[in-house]
C-alpha cells in the first residue's frame, strides 16, 4: 500500500489516498461525486514507524564547522608528527 495523490477535473478537490498499486486511477470524487478523481504523477510519499536507525542515528545531527574541521587537523597533524620523533 502506498500514499497516491489524487486530483478532480471537475472541481479541483484534492487528497492524499492510501491505495493498492494495482488499484483504478480513476476513482469517483469525494466532494462532486463524479467519476474524475484521478491519481497524479508525484513524488512518492511515505514514513516509517517507530525510531529506527535513521531517527536514533542521522536525523538532526549537528554538523561540523569549518573551525571545527580545521582544529581537528591541526590535532590530527601534531599528533602525526608526535609519533613519528
Amino acid at each position: 500500500m502506498a500514499i497516491y495523490e489524487f486530483l478532480c477535473i471537475e472541481c479541483s478537490h484534492k487528497d492524499d489516498l492510501i491505495r493498492k498499486m494495482d488499484d483504478s486511477s480513476v476513482i469517483i470524487c469525494p466532494e462532486c461525486r463524479k467519476n474524475t478523481f484521478s491519481k497524479q504523477v508525484s513524488a512518492p510519499n511515505f514514513q516509517l514507524s517507530g525510531s529506527g536507525w535513521y531517527a536514533t542515528d542521522f536525523k538532526n545531527k549537528p554538523s561540523v564547522s569549518q573551525a571545527d574541521k580545521k582544529d581537528l587537523k591541526k590535532i590530527t597533524n601534531s599528533e602525526t608528527t608526535k609519533n613519528n620523533d
